[in-house]
């Protein structure tokens, strides 16, 4: 079996002492969207959550976690991150932001310890999965482990 080469994202699991399952996958370069994540994975599309780089006019970047099939509502998380507009970050600032790339993004383990903004989906499933901080690998994890590593505030972020 081959051993699966351990993201930063996974270490601050480690330190944290919080239990994990890494999942990998093969990589499609023209779909990265969250809902083939989930295929890929073998779950629900509502129970891989996709990691969000937005903007808020006060705080700055923050990360919005949120479900894979769902639609970040901006005015949502705008009132939750105490600002008055938030947009999202363009891909092209995404990498210089974070250090992660479009479809490997991760709430833990960027380069700057962002405030996390999770969706209250996340508490209706034993384990949910985030982006490892690579493309072709998953972190399954309890959510409220998640929440705990990220410091993340869980609240209503979809649409709808």
């Amino acid at each position: 079996m081959k051993k699966i080469k351990k993201t930063n994202a996974a270490r601050i699991l480690d330190e944290l002492h919080i239990q994990y399952e890494l999942k990998t996958y093969p990589v499609d370069e023209e779909h990265l969207d969250a809902v083939h994540v989930a295929k890929e994975v073998g779950m629900p599309p509502e129970q891989v959550f996709k990691t969000l780089c937005v903007r808020g006019d006060k705080t700055g970047v923050v990360f919005a976690v949120i479900p894979g099939n769902g639609e970040l509502d901006l005015k949502k998380l705008a009132r939750v991150s105490d600002n008055k507009r938030c947009e999202l970050v363009h891909l092209k600032e995404v990498l210089p932001l974070t250090g992660y790339i479009r479809g490997g993004c991760s709430p833990l383990g960027a380069k700057k310890d962002y405030p996390v903004f999770m969706d209250e989906t996340c508490q209706l499933f034993d384990v949910i999965a985030i982006s490892a901080g690579m493309r072709g690998m998953q972190i399954m994890a309890a959510p409220d482990d998640l929440v705990k590593a990220t410091k993340a505030t869980v609240d209503d972020l979809v649409v709808g």
